[in-house]
């Protein structure tokens, strides 16, 4: 229960970080820079970040419930929790998704 609330809360904090801008004056941004740049210091980081948490969450939890053995799992989690954007990519690249789909439906009544 723990590790299904801990996981996604990871994984924001690793999104919003890799959100945030990187230049040395993004303190002076209130109102003593003009810069037109929203993409790293307005809402556009916010929003870009967001739809990267979000398929984040799709990733990992199409990942546990997979047919994987748990070490797979676990690599590819960590993965995409430690490289958002790039393990991401990479998922959708290189995981063999309908190799290890599970069947997502309820087994027939006998």
């Amino acid at each position: 229960m723990l590790q299904n609330i801990l996981l996604p809360i990871l994984s924001l904090c690793l999104t919003l970080a890799s959100a945030a801008p990187v230049s040395g004056d993004a303190l002076t941004t209130l109102g003593h820079h003009h810069n037109n740049n929203n993409i790293g210091y307005g809402t556009g980081g916010g929003i870009a970040g967001l739809i990267i948490l979000i398929l984040d969450i799709i990733v990992i939890v199409e990942v546990l419930q997979s047919t994987r053995p748990a070490s797979h799992k676990l690599l590819w989690i960590l993965v995409v929790l430690l490289f958002p954007l790039v393990g991401m990519i990479l998922y959708f690249l290189f995981s063999n998704r309908a190799q290890h789909k599970s069947g997502g439906s309820y087994e027939p009544i006998p």
